[in-house]
């Protein structure tokens, strides 16, 4: 499984890197940064989390 950041719609609330850190990652200006091509399988749950919990819903899963 994959995941896709809209850094565009991205907010800042970092909510994905505390809920997903293997995963995700800000740059400088705390912009979501996606440090992974394929989400290793058990890190699906938080990516799932992460997806969930994002305010601006600037992540998305994909197979």
């Amino acid at each position: 499984m994959k995941v896709a950041a809209d850094r565009d719609l991205c907010i800042s609330a970092g909510n994905c890197v505390m809920s997903a850190p293997a995963v995700f990652d800000q740059d400088d200006d705390g912009i979501v940064v996606v440090l992974v091509d394929e989400i290793p399988d058990d890190e699906l749950d938080h990516a799932r989390e992460a997806v969930k919990l994002c305010p601006s819903e600037a992540l998305r899963l994909s197979d």
